[in-house]
């Protein structure tokens, strides 16, 4: 899977390159309603930025469960004698199979779920596994102009299509935020989004798109869209 292939590549680099998702995680961890949970699950959980940054606020846990579909990546994430690092990749629902009712006080994503394939049945997948979500997504909006400038689509999932999802089986409330990150040149710029992992290896670029990019792009940054959700499962 061309997302596996590009994380994984630029593992070692990541931390240099994930600037808005550093921002994304420190967020969302600061909308956390408690200080103390018995069992975290975190979907994407990468090279720890939600564990850290829930260290570094003093929340603590019994156990972590760093759940990445990256060999490389979990590699990069802190190992202690609480966390317990899953290779599976959440697109498959049956990795949830094992786990039971509410086995997790919380269950945490941020900046992963976007590349769910069906965000419906991931969404699906895991409303039992927890009384607690919070998650960030970031949206189509992502890139917007770059996408334009270039002729191709988004290859996540846009603002209405993540509300459609998340309505289906949570009650939640939303906040939207937009980020900026800016570049000296669109040459800067697009090594960024190869080395940050941010493309997700979708929508490669041909060399006519390249160079239409290099000579049309109006812009001297990217743009971000991050939907912050807190959500509870329907019926609770």
């Amino acid at each position: 899977m061309k997302i596996v292939k590009e994380f994984s590549r630029f593992a070692h680099e990541y931390n240099r390159h994930n600037v808005i998702q550093s921002e994304v995680a420190k967020r969302l961890v600061s909308m956390l309603a408690k200080d103390n949970y018995r069992k975290v699950l975190d979907l994407g959980s990468g090279s720890g930025a939600v564990y850290k940054n829930m260290t570094e606020h003093h929340i603590h846990f019994n156990e972590f469960i760093a759940f990445d579909f990256s060999e490389e990546m979990l590699s990069l994430h802190p190992s202690a004698g609480n966390i317990k690092k899953i290779c599976l990749d959440f697109n498959q629902t049956d990795s949830f199979e094992s786990y039971a009712n509410n086995e997790f006080d919380l269950v945490i994503s941020a900046s992963a779920l976007q590349w769910s394939e069906n965000l419906s049945n991931v969404l699906s997948s895991i409303s039992h596994l927890a009384p607690e979500y919070y998650f960030a997504f970031f949206t189509a909006k992502t890139f917007s102009t770059l996408h334009q400038t270039a002729g191709i689509e988004s290859p996540i999932h846009t603002k209405e299509s993540i509300e459609n999802a998340l309505k289906k089986y949570y009650d939640y409330e939303m906040d939207e935020a937009e980020y900026h990150l800016n570049f000296n040149s669109v040459h800067e710029m697009l090594r960024y989004i190869k080395r940050s992992g941010v493309s997700g290896g979708s929508g490669q670029l041909s060399y006519k798109q390249m160079k239409q990019l290099m000579s049309m792009y109006p812009l001297e940054y990217l743009e971000f869209e991050v939907l912050f959700v807190k959500a509870i499962p329907k019926g609770l």
